[in-house]
């Protein structure tokens, strides 16, 4: 989750500039491929005001002037506007159960599996683009919802092939993602079963009834029961 906060909220500074009058505004979203929904009904959607919503959508068209961002867009974005990505990554809910404590030293290697993991979160309709609408109202959870939105949220991104609950292989694939933006020359030397090891902590934490599977409600309550987990959802609550 904090990856994806990184990505957006630098995006969204570098785009910042003076303010334009509401009708210059409404004008600029009609100027796409993709027309997004009228501001006054994302803003009912969301909770974002009007204002920010603007600030918003207009990064987002400089970026991606078509109005929808296929998969490679978002990687290329998410290269450029978040280069330190594992960093961030570290703050996402669950992750000190996939990591050593406490965090190894590492050098960047390739985030662009991260980032497909990411995406696929972002596209909840599984069209293989993400619209301006998809975008805000994921931002929208991530920076202002309720615990337990954040909580799902992040669910969703674990579970890869939205099947409804978390398995190992699910999780394995999650783990080496966030090794590869680790690289191999982290100290101590990463052995070969670590990213194992650290699927069988989560799983030891999580998963209640020892089935070998992880669902929504046994994540939300281990999440819950974690003083660590709750404080990283409260990180990016002042962030716009």
């Amino acid at each position: 989750m904090g990856a994806v906060m990184g990505t957006f909220s630098s995006l969204q500074t570098k785009q910042r500039r003076p303010s334009k009058d509401k009708i210059e505004d409404e004008l600029e979203m009609t100027m796409v491929c993709h027309r997004p929904e009228g501001l006054e009904q994302l803003e009912a959607q969301t909770n974002f005001t009007k204002r920010e919503l603007q600030v918003l959508y207009r990064g987002f068209k400089n970026e991606c002037p078509s109005g929808v961002v296929n998969e490679d867009t978002f990687k290329q974005i998410y290269a450029q506007f978040f280069p330190h990505g594992a960093l961030s990554c570290l703050e996402s809910p669950c992750v000190e159960f996939l990591l050593p404590s406490p965090p190894l030293p590492f050098c960047l290697v390739d985030a662009s599996m991260y980032a497909h993991y990411l995406f696929n979160a972002f596209d909840t309709t599984q069209t293989g683009s993400v619209k301006f609408e998809d975008f805000v109202t994921a931002l929208s959870i991530l920076l202002r919802g309720t615990v337990h939105e954040k909580l799902r949220w992040t669910f969703n991104l674990y579970d890869i092939n939205k099947d409804g609950y978390i398995n190992k292989e699910e999780m394995m694939d999650i783990v080496k993602a966030i090794y590869d933006m680790m690289g191999k020359y982290t100290y101590p030397v990463l052995k070969e079963d670590t990213p194992r090891q650290h699927v069988d902590v989560f799983f030891q934490k999580m998963d209640k009834n020892k089935d070998g599977i992880v669902t929504l409600d046994e994540f939300l309550e281990s999440c819950q029961e974690d003083d660590n987990i709750m404080r990283s959802l409260q990180l990016f609550q002042n962030v716009m």
